[in-house]
């Protein structure tokens, strides 16, 4: 996919996201009632705009593990879900947590998450895909925090999702986390497997000394 497909991609898809939770609460009045809801806004925005300044692609690379894609579907029917319940559960006060403490401290963990979910994309380049493939010109990175787990884009990409549901209060887009951990791994195993079978003993080592996603845990 060309660069302004991409960006054009994210713009478009941002908004269509974002009118989920506008959606959800009842339309764009109520919606941006809420101070925590406006600063998600924010940080969601910020974070797409900086994702067009990334070489992140949908490349299929020289050599890519096309079994995998069922997680891509998954983690779209799950994204939708995550976009429109927790909103709604919030307006009608169903399955919420505790009240403005909770939602900023949700603001909080989207930006932390989402701060760690894209800085890979920053160092790794057009090396990063959102396919399972192995790119042209495609070396191993041990450096930075990678250094102490292989996975950080996963790690942040479950805080910012957890992050989103508790600016809503929403129990139950806690619980869409939780399911969201499914495809994850299911998308690790498939990752590693296809650079082990790339760089060999020297992915094997570098797996040794490092964690998939929590430092010490896994």
């Amino acid at each position: 996919m060309s660069k302004p497909r991409l960006a054009l991609l994210t713009i478009v898809s941002t908004l269509a996201y974002l009118a989920l939770p506008i959606l959800g609460w009842g339309g764009i009045a109520p919606f941006f009632a809420g101070p925590a809801r406006i600063a998600l806004t924010l940080v969601l925005f910020v974070f797409a705009l900086a994702a067009l300044f990334t070489q992140g692609n949908l490349s299929t690379g020289v050599r890519e593990d096309r079994s995998n894609r069922w997680v891509l579907a998954t983690f779209g029917v799950l994204g939708l879900l995550a976009g429109w319940i927790p909103a709604y559960m919030d307006r009608l006060d169903v399955w919420t947590l505790d009240g403005d403490t909770m939602r900023w401290f949700g603001v909080l963990l989207f930006a932390v998450g989402g701060a760690l979910r894209l800085s890979p994309v920053f160092v790794l380049g057009h090396r990063f895909s959102g396919l399972v493939a192995i790119q042209p010109g495609h070396r191993l990175v041990t450096g930075g925090i990678y250094g102490v787990i292989r996975h950080p884009s996963y790690l942040g990409f479950l805080i910012g999702s957890l992050g989103w549901a508790l600016a809503f209060r929403s129990i139950a887009g806690v619980v869409l986390v939780v399911l969201m951990i499914v495809p994850i791994i299911g998308r690790i195993r498939a990752e590693e497997s296809l650079l082990r079978s790339e760089f060999g003993t020297a992915y094997d080592a570098y797996r040794a000394r490092t964690s998939r996603l929590i430092p010490g845990l896994y």
